[in-house]
């Protein structure tokens, strides 16, 4: 049996004045890990204890659809070329190079080494499906390391992949992490949903985030009572009707002096309407995710209701970019032909004639580039025109006039102006109906643990992967990849439980706990309390329980404390109620204290455990 007096648990009384969030203090506090550097830490015996249990729990359930790798976390520059990720992944990826000049990364994720495998290995059909994955050490050039280990350079990362001669293949296999996914977490005794998210620099058709709510998350989470649930960066909602403005004058629109009123709560309370009757103009200027030195930008002037905000990732998604900026005011004048706060759709300039400006190339081809766009390589680069479908079918709204101090009013979209797409670029507002049952959207902030993607023939094509199928003809294999945060897994857990206890105390669930079971003998100098707890510590090992045996010369007030800041559930207590032939039971995740037998106390706990398996 383990015995405290004989581990390494440095705790701490007080967490460090830099721990924000409470899995970081606690984390800290309970001697689980100690930080290195920004973004990086060491795990001690507690905190490595629980990630194997995490492991294991993983690896036991991925072994029922997959098989497992190792594959290499220094990846040569080459590869990565291969799949365009070099330059796309951007500064997130680090860089470095060997003793002969040779540039490598560490890799955060593996697609390109194992899609470097599949193309070298796999010939045909009938090796598919393949389901491959391992469990490794990842590096992300985290440009804010946060939060303990929510946002680190260095994590561990269960990552699958599978290869499918079709759709239908993809989609079985898809549906298979799915259901591991749930139960992994289950398992791990969380409570968490799954949302439709956005694909980000993964690419794909699709994706699912499972996600944990807690305030200690940075993604926001749509959710209803229909059961709909989807990152914000992926969310819809039905808008309610809106009223529109009566006409003036002969409909047409119509010129009108608003002196400092770029602000759309001024220009509303200086024409008596509402946010929703006007039109905002949001201008970016796009690129791709670590484009090319000389790559232009792409102008996007993006139009929505006045109550409504813009969605950067949508917005990307639909331009085709990865990256944004706000237009600076000479790009303002140049691409829309107004100043900023008196923007419209109306009359907007859509290009420019020669010159250049921060890398904008006249007649620079983008055939290349993804993405909606309008161009003309005789007159320059085209100003992509987003118009969200809040504006669509509306009539009489008031714009900017792209012109200091002045609006329109009697906008019509399609009449007035046209766009490049019509897109969905904005963010929900809570209360909105949901998509599917109209329900009300709540948004409550989540920790993602875990993602699964439905690649497509992204890797496959640009890397030359190739199988033949049935009919002897060539095609390429259809890939998915799925992703898993371990440490992500136990900060989830602390999370949610600490949230419960006002951030002060947490208990994490027997199947991650670095023991399921601490006994504490109150006074290890009376004999009689020494010799149960050691008696019940070693029928528990034997009955296969993890027990942490406290046979330190401490006060009983200490070793509780202690106890509960290491997270473990079930404490049993050998105190002054031996005489009785009784122990205590504190069960931590019910909050309830019980005086059972001495001779009971095993099997109680073993019943514990195994319903919390079930």
């Amino acid at each position: 049996m383990q015995r405290w007096s004989k581990l390494f648990i440095p705790t701490l009384r007080e967490a460090p004045t830099d721990a924000e969030v409470a899995s970081h203090k606690l984390l800290l506090r309970a001697g689980y890990i100690r930080q290195l550097g920004a973004g990086i830490y060491s795990y001690l015996p507690l905190g490595q204890r629980s990630l194997n249990k995490i492991i294991a729990i993983v690896r036991e359930e991925m072994n029922k659809i997959g098989q497992e790798f190792l594959l290499p976390a220094l990846n040569p520059r080459e590869l990565w070329e291969e799949s365009g990720r070099w330059t796309g992944m951007g500064q997130n990826l680090f860089h470095l190079q060997d003793r002969k000049g040779a540039e490598l990364c560490l890799a955060m994720t593996h697609e390109e080494v194992m899609t470097s495998i599949a193309r070298n290995e796999l010939r045909s059909y009938k090796q598919l499906p393949q389901i491959w994955y391992q469990i490794q050490t990842k590096f992300r050039d985290e440009p804010r390391p946060k939060a303990g280990l929510l946002r680190v350079r260095q994590f561990t990362m269960k990552d699958a992949y599978s290869f499918d001669v079709d759709q239908a293949g993809l989609d079985e296999s898809y549906r298979k992490h799915y259901d591991t996914y749930v139960r992994i977490f289950k398992r791990c005794g969380l409570e968490f949903v799954a949302v439709d998210a956005d694909s980000g620099a993964m690419g794909g058709s699709g994706s699912q985030e499972f996600m944990v709510y807690t305030d200690a998350g940075e993604d926001l989470i749509a959710s209803s009572a229909s059961g709909y649930a989807a990152n914000l960066e992926k969310a819809t909602s039905k808008l309610s009707p809106v009223e529109d403005l009566a006409p003036t004058g002969d409909g047409l629109p119509e010129l009108i002096h608003t002196p400092g009123k770029g602000a759309i709560a001024d220009i509303c309370a200086f024409l008596n309407i509402l946010p929703s009757q006007d039109i905002k103009c949001v201008a970016f200027m796009g690129s791709r995710t670590g484009h090319p030195e000389g790559e232009p930008l792409r102008p996007i002037a993006a139009f929505l209701r006045g109550d409504h905000q813009v969605n950067e990732t949508k917005l990307n998604a639909v331009a085709g970019t990865g990256e944004l900026r706000p237009m600076t005011p000479e790009e303002l004048e140049l691409f829309i032909g107004g100043p900023a706060g008196y923007l419209g759709p109306v009359g907007i300039a859509q290009g420019m004639s020669g010159g250049s400006l921060n890398g904008l190339k006249s007649g620079k081809p983008l055939d290349r580039l993804k993405g909606v766009f309008r161009e003309n390589p005789t007159e320059g680069l085209r100003t992509i025109i987003v118009l969200d479908p809040g504006l669509d079918g509306r009539t009489n709204l008031v714009a900017g006039a792209n012109k200091l101090d002045y609006h329109l009013r009697n906008v019509t979209p399609g009449r007035d102006f046209t766009s490049t797409v019509v897109a969905d670029i904005r963010n929900i507002n809570e209360g909105e109906p949901d998509p599917i049952g109209g329900e009300p959207l709540r948004l409550g902030k989540a920790v993602e643990i875990g993602h699964i993607f439905k690649l497509g023939t992204k890797y496959s094509e640009s890397m030359g992967a190739r199988v033949l199928d049935a009919n002897g003809k060539e095609v390429l294999p259809i890939m998915g990849c799925y992703g898993i945060g371990i440490e992500r897994i136990l900060t989830a857990a602390i999370e949610s439980s600490a949230a419960a206890n006002a951030g002060e105390q947490y208990a994490l669930p027997a199947a991650i706990a670095p023991f399921a079971v601490v006994v504490t003998i109150t006074n290890v100098r009376e004999a009689d309390l020494l010799a149960a707890g050691e008696k019940i510590a070693a029928d528990l090992e034997a009955a296969g329980v993890d027990v942490l045996l406290d046979d330190r010369d401490e006060r009983a007030g200490v070793k509780f404390k202690d106890a509960e800041l290491i997270g473990v559930p079930y404490r049993i207590n050998i105190g002054k109620k031996l005489a009785e032939g009784q122990v205590e039971l504190v069960d931590r995740l019910t909050q309830t204290t019980t005086d059972l037998p001495l001779d009971a106390i095993t099997a109680h706990i073993q019943s514990l455990l195994a319903a919390s398996k079930l």
